[in-house]
């Protein structure tokens, strides 16, 4: 089943943000290659606001996505698209029922998490 979340924050500047979190909020990391680090973030939550739009993106992980699709899916979850491999893991997207989506994934990375 799920097993933690990956959280993409978008930047102009990604090497100095990449140092404030690592430097500067002491977040642990991995390095996934090419010094692209993925950090450990502490416990999170999640909370769902109205909005006219959808300004999110969500990776849930897990082991193996498509055992977790297929309970996922024995639960009622519509996925939008098939499993593709993207280098950094096979992923695919499952849709909220306000219409948003949300990625899944079975990351082939180092993960920043136990």
């Amino acid at each position: 089943m799920i097993n933690g979340t990956h959280v993409i924050i978008y930047s102009r500047d990604a090497d100095a943000d990449r140092a404030f979190l690592k430097d500067v909020l002491g977040f642990a990391h991995v390095d996934a290659g090419r010094g692209w680090l993925i950090f450990r973030l502490p416990p999170a939550e999640a909370a769902v606001y109205p909005a006219e739009g959808f300004a999110h993106e969500v990776f849930l992980m897990c082991d193996d996505v498509r055992a977790t699709m297929a309970e996922l899916a024995a639960k009622g979850a519509e996925f939008t698209e098939p499993v593709t491999d993207a280098g950094w893991g096979l992923k695919t997207s499952l849709r909220l029922p306000g219409g948003g989506e949300l990625g899944l994934y079975e990351p082939r990375h180092p993960v920043a998490h136990d």
